[in-house]
């Protein structure tokens, strides 16, 4: 697996290079090379092989580059409990690997006390100079090339058994009595689809949240 031309494409699919975009690119190698897998193609498409992510932030983005497993094609499923973790499942045996980045190992290894303080102030407090943001965005990607052969020890790996997942499945569409449009059958409620009822859940920074207002957004 060719990791840097991997992550020349994430680069291009996530819209930087930085580090946990990297991670996740050389977790994804490292479970392929466990499950002696290469990148998958129409395993993915068919959804024989799966990637579950713990999280929704540059790791993730890593791994759907590189393992083809994405939101859109039904492999990639999100389990909403915040940490930097992957799990790379067969759909044949259920047997995976689950591969879990220590960050502690990897800020002593990469981020010097500067570079840490830059990105406190550029990504968490939003209070950086456009010099700044500049200047963290150059660290970053020189660090995620330098992430990208990362030895085993920053990882935890285990092999894991998953319990059967069901293949997506194709809903009857049905018409919303209140907006009009179609929705699957199973997201109706009395005639009203989810959205026009205000009862629905979306993925935010923080995770999976609730929405339970109907003017989520408004056409203009």
């Amino acid at each position: 697996m060719d990791v840097k031309n991997i992550l020349k494409k994430a680069k291009d699919f996530h819209g930087h290079v930085c580090p946990f975009l990297a991670l996740g690119v050389r977790a994804s190698q490292i479970a392929m090379e466990e499950l002696g897998i290469a990148r998958v193609g129409l395993e993915s498409i068919g959804e024989d092989v799966l990637a579950v992510v713990e999280c929704n932030n540059c790791f993730a983005d890593g791994v759907q580059v590189a393992t083809g497993c994405t939101f859109g094609n039904n492999s990639l499923i999100y389990l909403d409990v915040g940490k930097n973790a992957f799990t790379l499942v067969r759909r044949r045996d259920w047997e995976g690997v689950r591969v879990y980045v220590d960050a502690d190992k990897v800020s002593e290894m990469y981020f010097s006390e500067d570079v840490e303080e830059l990105f406190r102030k550029v990504v968490v407090r939003r209070e950086a100079s456009k010099e700044e943001e500049e200047k963290l965005a150059e660290l970053w990607e020189e660090i995620g090339w330098k992430i990208i052969e990362a030895p085993r020890e920053i990882f935890k790996i285990e092999r894991v058994r998953f319990s059967p997942i069901e293949r997506a499945p194709i809903f009857e569409s049905v018409k919303c009595n209140g907006c009009g449009e179609l929705v699957m059958k199973t997201r109706v409620k009395d005639g009203l689809c989810l959205k026009c009822r205000g009862e629905f859940y979306g993925v935010v920074g923080r995770g999976i949240v609730k929405f339970s207002d109907s003017k989520f957004e408004e056409v203009i």
